[in-house]
């Protein structure tokens, strides 16, 4: 599959950096300090901000108060995060201006996670926290395009989990997805899914980029 397009939007975690095995270790020990089943949560969890999730199982009033202590937990646990396969080549060939990151997480979690997989940081990072609708709303990557000066319909949106995929389709976008953290059944809503990043190429292509995805046989796309 080839794409044409202006800019691509990264996800964080689970599209730029496997960083699954830290964040259910933060959310099954926050789950233990607030006494709550951590399988119920980490079924719900990936792709989303964490207050929104939070919202879910405490009360209203605790919510600031729990999302901040979860803040501390994933801030101390850099452990194990690695860049996704095709990350770092993917990312090197890129112009600082052609790319941005949609990130659930803070600018501080992103930043530090990026920077524990050996990732470049991008001069456009959109945070969940500084948003007032998280994924699945596409304000994130809609954002994100108005920052870059480009059209969203003209983006390429890489994503890992539904609730991003779903924002990505809802700004207008083409959506790659790749199986890190959730199976391609998941992911059905994305234009392509993939096994990781080693699987797309980009050139440039006059104004703009052409992407192109090495589809695995028998996938869609």
């Amino acid at each position: 599959m080839e794409i044409r397009c202006d800019a691509l939007l990264f996800d964080v975690d689970g599209t730029l950096v496997d960083s699954t095995a830290a964040i259910e270790r933060t959310w099954r020990r926050w789950a233990a300090e607030w006494s709550h089943d951590p399988d119920a949560i980490i079924a719900v969890c990936h792709g989303r901000r964490s207050k929104d999730v939070i919202a879910q199982f405490v009360a209203a009033e605790d919510v600031a108060r729990a999302t901040a202590r979860l803040d501390e937990l994933e801030l101390a646990d850099l452990a194990g995060i690695v860049a996704v396969p095709g990350a770092p080549e993917l990312l090197a060939g890129l112009p600082a201006r052609a790319w941005a990151v949609v990130t659930s997480g803070s600018h501080a979690l992103a930043s530090s996670r990026l920077r524990a997989a050996g990732l470049p940081l991008p001069e456009v990072m959109v945070n969940g926290p500084d948003l007032r609708h998280g994924k699945p709303h596409p304000e994130g990557f809609l954002t994100a395009a108005r920052l870059l000066g480009v059209d969203p319909g003209r983006c390429v949106v890489f994503e890992d989990a539904p609730a991003g995929v779903a924002a990505g389709k809802a700004a207008g976008a083409a959506v790659v997805a790749v199986t890190v953290t959730n199976p391609a059944s998941a992911l059905a809503q994305a234009d392509v899914v993939v096994p990781d990043l080693s699987a797309v190429a980009v050139a440039a292509d006059g104004d703009g980029f052409l992407v192109s995805v090495r589809c695995p046989a028998g996938s869609r796309g």
